[in-house]
């Protein structure tokens, strides 16, 4: 064999050898792992609390019935403009109950009674006038008898003791005089009684409706001040109570946001805070400040069955109201309560970042291959969180890292 021959089957043999080594080195190998990673940037940043509101009338009047009776049917109706002091309502006195056959019969059981009441106590009164005509008359005839008696005494025509007898009938006459001017005041005064008695029987016994002109007695409830109508409880005529509420009047501009946060929430909010109204209909967002932070919180179950401690924050719409001229009482909003900001922050995804040493760390992409590397994270609101150390901006972070990935392990960007 010669050497050229040799020296080709080594050749071959170390490209077998190679290929072979080659092959082995490939399959054992380990495999890059597939990861989602975004780089870092440098952008705005703002820490929201994010919640369901609604909005509702800054001074909302409700119109209620003063005292009981009937109420006229509501000219008003939603939206309606009305001034201070103006007639809203109209409450007439109360309509009487209608009467079955058994009561009224009874009713004119007691119309009769009374009617003879009163025919009994006028001749009880024409027998005492005509008692008091008597009494007045002997008592006359008695005054002028002792006149001309004691002018026949003091002549010596007449003795002393006729002079006391006509005295004494006098004085008979004076009492029954008086006695019968009490017993006419008091047979008087059962006539009136008893006519009284005769009207109340027949005005129980009345079941007609009591008339519905300008000379009926009425009760105007006025509007306590200039606005809109807001809503109207109760529109049509009818019997009321005293308290029972009519109609809502409102300045249907003046709105602010009503928002229910959770306790642990509203330590966090003040008055001042920037709101941002989204969701409500328009187009672009609105502009809020909170106002009032209620002091006093309330238990309020959640949808799960949660019992949750809720606190009302108030807020005033600062934008202007020509962006929101469509916007009512009672409608809905998604409120974000902004109790931190900035406009330039190194930020990355809140979903790279992990606990690692008592730290927060990511994984940091270079050259393919995953790096673990221990940042110093701020603030962060749920999508990004703010990045005070350890990266750069537009280094590549893993998004979401899990178990199969390990500091120095090779990784392959999806």
């Amino acid at each position: 064999m010669t050497q050229g021959v040799k020296w080709r089957r080594r050749i071959w043999w170390l490209a077998g050898a190679a290929v072979i080594g080659a092959g082995l080195f490939y399959g054992f190998r380990p495999e890059p792992v597939p990861v989602e990673a975004v780089p870092t940037t440098i952008g705005p940043m703002q820490v929201v609390i994010e919640e369901e509101g609604k909005t509702r009338l800054r001074h909302r009047y409700v119109v209620s019935a003063p005292v009981a009776g009937f109420a006229r049917r509501l000219r008003w109706k939603a939206g309606d403009t009305v001034a201070a002091g103006e007639t809203v309502a109209v409450l007439e006195p109360s309509r009487p109950a209608v009467l079955d056959s058994r009561t009224r019969e009874q009713g004119e059981a007691r119309v009769r009674a009374a009617e003879a009441a009163v025919a009994a106590a006028e001749a009880r009164a024409r027998a005492a006038d005509e008692q008091m005509r008597a009494a007045l008359a002997d008592q006359e005839y008695w005054r002028g008898q002792r006149q001309r008696d004691e002018a026949l005494h003091r002549s010596g025509d007449l003795p002393a003791e006729r002079i006391e007898k006509t005295r004494n009938e006098l004085r008979r006459a004076d009492a029954a005089a008086a006695g019968a001017g009490y017993t006419v005041k008091a047979v008087r005064a059962e006539v009136e009684n008893a006519r009284g008695e005769l009207a109340a029987a027949r005005a129980a016994l009345a079941n007609s409706w009591p008339a519905r002109d300008g000379g009926a007695e009425v009760i105007r409830v006025a509007a306590p001040a200039a606005g809109r109508v807001v809503r109207v409880v109760r529109e049509s005529e009818g019997v009321v109570a005293a308290g029972e509420p009519l109609l809502e009047i409102g300045n249907a501009r003046a709105l602010e946001v009503e928002v229910e946060l959770l306790s642990a929430d509203a330590v966090r909010v003040g008055p001042g805070t920037r709101v941002i109204l989204t969701r409500w209909g328009g187009e672009r967002p609105l502009e809020a400040r909170v106002r009032t932070v209620e002091p006093g919180g309330f238990t309020k179950v959640s949808a799960l069955g949660v019992e949750e401690q809720r606190v009302r924050v108030i807020s005033d719409i600062t934008s202007p109201a020509s962006e929101w001229e469509r916007l009512g009482d009672g409608y809905r909003v998604d409120a974000s309560f902004v109790v931190w900001e900035s406009a330039k922050v190194l930020q990355a995804p809140a979903s790279a970042l992990f606990r690692a040493d008592g730290g927060w760390a990511v994984f940091k992409v270079t050259g393919g291959v995953a790096r673990r590397q221990p940042v110093q994270a701020g603030h962060r609101n749920g999508l990004v969180a703010e990045v005070l150390s350890g990266l750069d901006a537009g280094d590549l972070v893993v998004t979401h890292p899990d178990n199969t990935i390990a500091d120095g392990k090779p990784v392959a960007v999806r």
